[in-house]
This record gives structure tokens, C-alpha cells and sequence, in this order.
């Protein structure tokens, strides 16, 4: 008994130091926020590469209703994990880490990815129209009325491979246009309540073939926010995370691996 009592005890302890090792170790989850016209699927090939090295992933299913909510929405998965986040937006989405993020403690890296990034009080729409090339506007489809009285938002069909994801094979934007997940024109207009990037290490990745939000203008809100790194994919849409899910991939493992460093 004395034998197995002084086994069980060097076991814990062994245990015990190891522990630390394995927390410092361990990587951050990487929680994954898709934007309007668009759904969690966005990400997909982005995910397989993530965790086959080792990342954990949650591809979140963002409402698109508003950036206050949707912003709440996340931030309550995100402090659900208990580990260290890399908190990752593609377009509308990068609003809504921007709020997020201001209301977690476990977020260590934002990851804009043809990402709004607004301070206070901006919107979407006043960011997009902030330089010119934004070409969106004319492709809307008709809107959908609510019973609030708002409006959701999509892209016409036919005009969704051009506007929204021209580097993208049609097979699968045709796939990506009939399941596109509206967004309330609320969304696009109302001021961002937070700023995360103000304090929070941000990166940047986006197409200069951008026909959403105008390459100019993710260049400047990437400079405005202080990137620590920022990757410009020359001829690449608006769905970069689509058509070069590795350069996106190494980009928020890029971020993920500074604070381990």
C-alpha cells in the first residue's frame, strides 16, 4: 500500500509540473466571424488548415441584425472559452469583433479580413463610402420589408459572382449567391459602440480587387489601426478567405503565434 501510495503521489506531481508546460504550450482558439452575404461555410477551407495545425476553431453563425447585438452575441461565445482567443472578422464581421473584443478578457489578436474596422461612432457605410470603388450599392436585390419596419439586404444572384466574388471558380459562387444570408440595412448604417483595435494587436488581410469595400479603404483603416501585419492580395475579391484560404490561414496563425512568442 505504501508502494502504491508513493506511486500515485510522484504521478500527481510529475502531473503537477507538467501542467504549466502544457497551458503555455497549448494554442489559442481561433473563433472565426463571417460578414453579410455570406455564412460560416465562408470559412471552411480556412478551417481544415487551422486545425490540421493543431488550432481549435469556432466558426460562429453571426446574426446580421445589428452591430450592438451582434457584437454581444459573439462576445458571449468568445468568454465561454476558456483559453486565450484570436478573434477573426471577414467584412461586416469586422465590425462586429471591433464590439466583441471591447467586452472580453481572454482576446489576444484581431484579424481583420476584408474587414471593417470603425472606430466609435462609424459605420459601415460611412467606411465603405469613405474613398471610392465601392460598386455594391447597384447590385442589391430588392429589400425584404420587416415586421419592425427595417429592411434585409442581399445581393442580386446574377450579380453576385462579379461584385462579390470574381476570383472564385462560378461553380461555387453560384452556391455561395443561393445561400447568402441577408443583413439588415439597420446594420450597415448604425455607429460602432466599441473599438476594440484601439488596444488589442490587429492584423490585416484584403484584395486590391475588392469591389465591396474599396482596397484604399482597408488600406487606411489597417494603417489607422496600427497592423501589426498587413497582406494585400494582388487580384483578390472581397471573399480572399475563399479564393486564397492559405495566405488567410497563415496570416491568423500569424497573430495566434505572436503572443506565444
Amino acid at each position: 500500500m505504501h508502494r502504491i501510495l508513493k506511486s500515485v503521489f510522484a504521478l500527481g506531481a510529475l502531473a503537477v509540473l507538467a501542467a504549466p508546460a502544457a497551458a503555455e504550450s497549448a494554442k489559442p482558439t481561433v473563433v472565426l466571424v463571417h460578414g453579410a452575404f455570406a455564412d460560416a461555410s465562408s470559412w471552411n477551407d480556412v478551417i481544415a488548415r487551422l486545425e490540421k495545425d493543431g488550432y481549435p476553431v469556432v466558426a460562429v453563425a453571426n446574426p446580421l441584425r445589428s452591430v450592438k447585438s451582434d457584437g454581444d452575441y459573439v462576445g458571449r461565445i468568445v468568454a465561454g472559452i476558456k483559453t486565450p482567443v484570436v478573434l477573426v472578422g471577414h467584412s461586416y464581421g469586422g465590425s462586429v469583433i471591433s464590439e466583441a473584443a471591447a467586452e472580453t478578457k481572454n482576446v489576444e489578436a484581431l484579424v481583420y479580413v476584408a474587414a471593417f474596422a470603425p472606430d466609435k461612432g462609424e459605420s459601415a457605410a460611412d467606411l465603405s463610402g469613405k474613398f471610392p470603388g465601392s460598386t455594391l450599392a447597384p447590385t442589391l436585390a430588392e429589400p425584404v420589408a420587416l415586421e419592425n419596419g427595417g429592411k434585409d439586404l442581399y445581393i442580386q444572384q446574377d450579380k453576385f459572382h462579379e461584385q462579390f466574388a470574381a476570383d472564385v471558380p462560378a461553380k461555387t459562387a453560384k452556391l455561395m449567391a443561393a445561400t447568402q444570408r441577408p443583413i439588415t440595412e439597420a446594420a450597415l448604417t448604425e455607429g460602432a459602440p466599441g473599438a476594440a483595435w484601439q488596444t488589442i494587436p490587429s492584423w490585416f488581410i484584403y484584395g486590391d480587387a475588392d469591389k465591396n469595400i474599396p482596397a484604399k479603404a482597408l488600406g487606411w483603416m489597417a494603417e489607422r489601426a496600427r497592423s501589426k501585419e498587413t497582406v494585400v492580395v494582388k487580384g483578390a475579391s472581397h471573399v480572399v478567405m475563399v479564393s486564397h484560404p492559405d495566405k488567410v490561414t497563415k496570416i491568423i496563425e500569424d497573430a495566434a503565434s505572436a503572443k506565444q512568442r
